[in-house]
């Protein structure tokens, strides 16, 4: 098989791992050192387009044979996909060979696991060991981190590359022992804790040795098991306070071939998939609690008709309508259609007047969303409103299926 062919197969098997943004990284450049390459610190995007497209990440596989049998991943042992597997030295020269001709500012790498998760994590290593040290390779590099690998083998990943990442894969212990028996989510968390201590370390010292300065991220599969929202929500909660990750990626399950019985015949809704990045948002950067989102005695399930922001002020219509010249930032926060730069604009403007509705308008502010549960010095808004009445008008239209 010539690497052509191998680049076929495993870069089509890495199009399931969501988890390949490079925000957050460091501006670096090869200027003055006789290498190649550059890291602006903005997002970059996946990957690789068999047409010869113009790309910007190299998102591949180092192979996709593996000794697990995870009931949902199409690599898995049992699976009779075709099989392929790159050398260190092809991944390198892929990763150089289309960052001359322009196609990428980097590499994300994955890989099964062949043989251990220590002899996979030595061939990962040893890809960004060779692109930065012989090469002088100063662009993007992303590696997946095997949880079993010893502790040696991911601190050494962390020297060489830009970001790790750990895939939790299903948002509960019950769903991961019924689905991937034969990983453990006690080996996960600890090897999250230790990446953890590794990149906080090195951002504390300044002459420490650079630790994946973009942090590291993670992803769970949606629609796999029963896992509610809020389970998947709650276990996001968890990730993001005790292991300081700077991202969770919703990956919406996709049937496979050869699947198992005991998974779902057809994936879940992609929307459920965009409703999670949208409550996963407010959670971040609005101040929102898991079980505000999805709230406990209700299914657990966020609505797919509007976004999760709408369907709470629906849920708690006592806290409007809110002043927009009286209302702290928090509450404002809260408001249907605010975002965070808008509020900022709004707090900066109550500085020097009062805000009018003409205000919402030139700040480009979604009027016929956001009338409803605010009040300016000149609007204020029905109080007949229903929440029913509402949340029919303001719910998104929905996407038609592209096969009937």
């Amino acid at each position: 098989m010539n690497v052509t062919e191998k680049l076929a197969i495993l870069a089509d098997a890495a199009k399931y791992d969501a988890s390949c943004s490079s925000s957050g990284g460091k501006g670096r450049h090869s200027l003055g050192t006789g290498g190649i390459g550059s890291t602006e610190g903005m997002g970059i995007c996946h990957a690789y387009a068999p047409d010869g497209r113009c790309i910007s990440l190299l998102k591949i596989l180092l192979t996709n044979f593996c000794v697990y049998d995870c009931v949902y991943c199409v690599n898995r042992r049992s699976s009779n996909v075709r099989r392929a597997r790159f050398s260190v030295e092809e991944v390198v020269e892929l990763t150089l060979a289309f960052y001359r001709r322009n196609y990428i500012e980097g590499l994300f790498l994955s890989s099964g696991i062949i043989q251990s998760p220590d002899h996979t994590m030595e061939q990962l290593v040893r890809v960004a060991r060779t692109l930065r040290q012989e090469h002088r390779f100063g662009g993007y590099i992303h590696l997946k981190t095997i949880p079993d690998a010893s502790p040696e083998l991911i601190d050494a990943a962390g020297r060489w590359a830009d970001r790790l990442s750990i895939n939790v894969e299903m948002p509960t212990e019950g769903g991961l022992k019924a689905l991937a028996p034969e990983k453990d989510l006690g080996d996960i968390r600890s090897a999250m804790g230790r990446l953890r201590l590794s990149i906080e370390e090195a951002k504390a010292e300044k002459k420490a040795p650079r630790f994946a300065p973009a942090g590291q991220s993670t992803q769970m599969i949606v629609g796999a098991d029963a896992a509610s929202d809020r389970d998947v929500l709650t276990a996001s909660t968890n990730l993001y306070t005790n292991y300081r990750l700077r991202r969770v990626y919703y990956s919406a399950f996709s049937p496979i071939p050869d699947a198992s019985k005991i998974l779902p015949l057809k994936p879940p809704p992609l929307v459920r998939e965009h409703r999670l990045y949208q409550a996963d948002w407010l959670m971040r950067f609005y101040g929102f609690r898991a079980d505000e989102i999805a709230p406990p005695g209700e299914n657990g399930m966020l609505s797919l008709d509007v976004d999760p922001k709408l369907a709470w002020a629906l849920r708690h219509r006592e806290q409007f309508p809110v002043d927009l010249n009286r209302a702290p930032r928090d509450m404002l926060l809260r408001v249907p259609g605010l975002g965070v730069k808008t509020v900022e604009r709004m707090i900066a403007m109550r500085a020097h007047r009062r805000i009018r509705y003409d205000d919402l308008i030139r700040l480009r502010i979604p009027v016929k969303k956001v009338a409803p549960f605010v009040e300016t010095v000149d609007h204020r808004p029905r109080g007949d409103h229903e929440s029913r009445a509402l949340r029919r008008d303001l719910r998104e239209p929905s996407q038609p299926d592209l096969f009937g």
